[in-house]
Formats: C-alpha cells, sequence, structure tokens
C-alpha cells in the first residue's frame, strides 16, 4: 500500500516543554507522596474504562482473516461501475474498471455483452467451533472459487463455503482443523445506546486491527435491510473488517460488522453490525439443512409520524403502517390492506416496523399468526399463514382535464388504459399540478394518487369527500417511479 501523507515528526519545543512538565511531575510526587497515592485510585476509578487489551488479546487469536478469489460477471455495456463495485470492500475502481473495457475495446474490438473477470477480496471472521465453524459476512465469500482463512499464529486453512444467506448477510465456512481458539456469543438481551464495544478485524488487509467505539443506536433498520434490525456503533469499520465480531465489555460477541456508511469508501462514524442472535439462527439452519428458511408476510410497510397517526385517527405512534400487499401473498390471503395499521401479532404489541420484521422473520414459514390490526378507526383481528420467504409513473404537463381537489391543492385526472397498463395499476388518479399543502408535503406532478386515509380514490370528487372539510391531515398513498408511499398532509 502507498502511504501518501508523510510522517509527521516531534518538534523539539514540544519535547522540551513536555520533559518540564515531567521534572515538575516528579518534585510533585517527591514532596507530597500521600497525596499522589491516594488521588491515583480515584482518578482510575472515575475513568470508569473497561480493559479492552485483555479483551482484545483473549479474542483475537480466534478472529480470522479472509482472502477470496474468484470470478465476477461484468456487464460491457452502460455504467460498469454497478457491476464491479463489491459492498463496502474488496471493491475495484468503477472508473478504473470502465478506462480498462475502454481501451480493451479500442484494441481489439468490439465486446461481449458481459465479460468473466477476475475478482479478489478480502474481509474477517471468527471461529464459534473449535472444529473449524467460522461466521463470516455472505457479502465476503460472495462469488469465491477459492476462500482462504489465515489465524494470528500464520497458520492457513482452505475454506468450504457451508452456506451463505443474502437476506441477513451471513455465511458459515468450515476448516479442515481442530481444538482451534473460540470466541464466547452473547445470550439476546438489551443492549445500551453508549454501552463500550470493541471490533477486531482487517481493515485494508491489515490483520487483527482493534478499533473501540461505543452503540450509537440499537434496531437500526436501513434500506433494502428490513429483515435485519442492525446495531450501529461508532468503532470504526473500513473496507476488510466485514465478517469480523463486534463485542462487548464482557468479552462476547454481540454481532457481525457488515456495512458502513460512507461518501469516501472509508469510515465516517456509521457502522452496522448483524445482531448475533440473528447470525446464530443463521449458522443452526444452514448446519442442519445447507440454508436458511424466512417466512414471509409479504407487504411494504411505512414508518408512522405524528401527522399520519392523526389522519389514522390514532391516539399514539404504535404500529406498523402497511403501504403495499403482495398479490397472492400471505397478506393478501388473510385481507390485509393498504392504510392498515398491525398493531400487535400473537398478542406480542408492535411498536414500529422493525417490530413486525423481527416478529415475522422469528417465526417459521407456515407459522399462522394472529394479526391486530386498525382499519378505518376500528380494531380488527386477522389471522395469515406466513409464507416461504425464499412502473415508472407516466408524466404529464398537460393540464387540460384535469380537475381541482379543494382542500389538497392538487389538480388530478383518472389514469387512461395505457397509462394503467405502464403504471401497473388498476385504478387512481395522475397528479398533473401542484399547490398549497400538497406541494408543502412534498408531492410532485406525475405522482399517483391511489387512496386518501385508506379510501382508493378514482375521481377527484372521491378524493375531496374522503378529506372532509373538517380535517386537520390526510394520508395520501402515491405511488411514484413504481414504489408506493404514504405522504402525510397538514391541511390547516
Amino acid at each position: 500500500m502507498t502511504f501518501t501523507s508523510a510522517p509527521r515528526h516531534c518538534s523539539a519545543a514540544p519535547i522540551a516543554a513536555a520533559f518540564t512538565l515531567a521534572l515538575v511531575g516528579i518534585a510533585v510526587l517527591a514532596l507530597c507522596p500521600g497525596q499522589a497515592s491516594a488521588a491515583s485510585p480515584v482518578a482510575a476509578e472515575a475513568s470508569g474504562l473497561p480493559d479492552m487489551a485483555s479483551i482484545a488479546a483473549r479474542l483475537a487469536p480466534a478472529v480470522v482473516n479472509i482472502s477470496v478469489s474468484g470470478t465476477r460477471t461484468i456487464s460491457t455495456v452502460g455504467d460498469a461501475a454497478d457491476e464491479v463495485e463489491d459492498e463496502d470492500f474488496g471493491a475495484q475502481d468503477p472508473d478504473a474498471m470502465r478506462d480498462f473495457l475502454r481501451r480493451f475495446q479500442q484494441r481489439f474490438g468490439g465486446l461481449p455483452p458481459q465479460m468473466r473477470m477476475p475478482m479478489r477480496a478480502e474481509g474477517s471472521g471468527f471461529i464459534v467451533r473449535a472444529d473449524g465453524v467460522i461466521l463470516t459476512n455472505a457479502h465476503v465469500v460472495s462469488d469465491a472459487e477459492e476462500v482462504l482463512v489465515k489465524l494470528t499464529d500464520r497458520r492457513e486453512f482452505r475454506a468450504k463455503v457451508l452456506g451463505a444467506d443474502k437476506l441477513t448477510d451471513i455465511a458459515v465456512l468450515k476448516v479442515d482443523a481442530d481444538n482451534l481458539p473460540v470466541v464466547s456469543l452473547a445470550t439476546p438481551g438489551h443492549l445500551r445506546v453508549g454501552e463500550w464495544v470493541l471490533a477486531i478485524g482487517s481493515p485494508f488487509g491489515f490483520e487483527s486491527s482493534v478499533t473501540v467505539g461505543v452503540i450509537s443506536a440499537t434496531r437500526r433498520v436501513l434500506p433494502g435491510d428490513g429483515a435485519v434490525s442492525f446495531i450501529q456503533t461508532d468503532a470504526a469499520v473500513n473496507p476488510g473488517n466485514s465478517g469480523g465480531p463486534l463485542i462487548n465489555v464482557r468479552g462476547e460477541v454481540i454481532g457481525i460488522n457488515s456495512q458502513i456508511f460512507t461518501a469516501t469508501g472509508g469510515f465516517q462514524g456509521l457502522s452496522f453490525a448483524v445482531p448475533i442472535e440473528v447470525a446464530k439462527r443463521a449458522e443452526q439452519d444452514i448446519l442442519t439443512a445447507g440454508e436458511v428458511h424466512h417466512a414471509k408476510l409479504g407487504v411494504k410497510l411505512q414508518q408512522l409520524d405524528q401527522t399520519l397517526a392523526e389522519s389514522f385517527k390514532l391516539d399514539n405512534l404504535r404500529g406498523a403502517l402497511i403501504v403495499d400487499v403482495k398479490k397472492g401473498g400471505a397478506a393478501d390471503r388473510a385481507g390485509l390492506q393498504s392504510g392498515d395499521i398491525v398493531l400487535a401479532i400473537d398478542g406480542h404489541p408492535v411498536e414500529d416496523i422493525q417490530d413486525l420484521s423481527e416478529r415475522v422473520d422469528t417465526a417459521t414459514a407456515g407459522d399462522r399468526i394472529d394479526m391486530s390490526i386498525w382499519r378505518h378507526g376500528q380494531s380488527q383481528t386477522l389471522h395469515a399463514e406466513l409464507e416461504d420467504g425464499r412502473v415508472r409513473a407516466v408524466q404529464n404537463t398537460d393540464f387540460e382535464g384535469a380537475e381541482p381537489t379543494i382542500r389538497l391543492g392538487l389538480a388530478v385526472r383518472p389514469l387512461q388504459p395505457d397509462e394503467k397498463r405502464q403504471s401497473g395499476i388498476s385504478a387512481g388518479l395522475l397528479i398533473e399540478h401542484v399547490t398549497g399543502a400538497a406541494a408543502r408535503a412534498g408531492l410532485q406532478p406525475g405522482d399517483l394518487l391511489l387512496a386518501v386515509d385508506g379510501q382508493p380514490v378514482n375521481t377527484a370528487d372521491q378524493a375531496n369527500s374522503a378529506v372532509g372539510s373538517s380535517a386537520k391531515s390526510a394520508a395520501l398513498l402515491i405511488q411514484r417511479s413504481g414504489q408506493r408511499i404514504y405522504v402525510p398532509v397538514r391541511l390547516i
């Protein structure tokens, strides 16, 4: 690796100042030895810092470096960057790849639509059984043809991938060895924000690197990762740390470092780890069945806020709002509808969308669940049998024929048959102009208005009627670029 910054050197003045302070400190100790010795335990006690050095020394031998090699299919048409970038580490430079493909094409002529390119990556993992079972991230071993595991004592083993689950980003490896050091896994429990944690891994290939931070948040759901509520931490995690353990002050692994939020490719204070209980379930499924089975309800969810709760006449902000229901899925067969709010599952309150996602994901395909829901201002109970979880809106700037919705500030018109086919919906209204309350809420021309406060709308009159004359807010279900979302609109 090439370092671009020059080493820092100490200047003479700071050294002299430090030496003078040291002499003063020695003189104070000589004059007041009793006071100094009495103050030391107080200072140590006041610091309250855990012994991270002992924790690192005990667990580091069970943390491994993982090197992966193989080939990957990439597209030679369009933007190659999306094809070659590998999650948060081991990524090839998209600009360099485009330049390579461009030079190749200039020299040798046309390229096929797809090419097989060599791939190398590095990550981390940790040993959970003395006979060689290792946990890591699924994306660490993605497209791997050869996996090499290196221990801190320099021993190296070729590993077999027993199974990987992309949904939870967990993979299980096996090496042919015995009497290996193992980590201690934490039992599921209450994680506290601000609790000290330690990460061990191989960032940028620097093996057995230790970083320290605190838990920044728990049960953090990321876009596209609804099946996992991550542990967020500010312990530095960089490319190559993926798959390594996140450890508490008792020396127990509480999570697997999986993702970072970054605008530069490096650590920016936001790291995310898969909770160890999720990893343990995936490990058990892979070891017993070779794959992970997830239960699936078949819904898209949205978090409630104050305006949405008022719009649906809820007294509190507890529950998970159903935005869309998969046709023919478990939720559809149970009778769930867009605009329903799930309040409880099998008698357990659902606080938010994380709660619902976790309860479904921890269930088994075929399980029957009882759901308490809120619909049109009343509570109901529905029953669902969980499954095995294995269009762009038409934009039109011609306002002719559009009808106004008085309180919402929209000009809308019914969809034409070809627009219904392109957008994939059978009913709704095309928004052609936005002003007033709707504009303040962020609606845009070209959005499709599907429902108001859970009531489907096909005409401007229906939209006006659904809002009413005394409502303070309304929840509008819209579709934009093929995605559905409820938009809360404050009317007064």
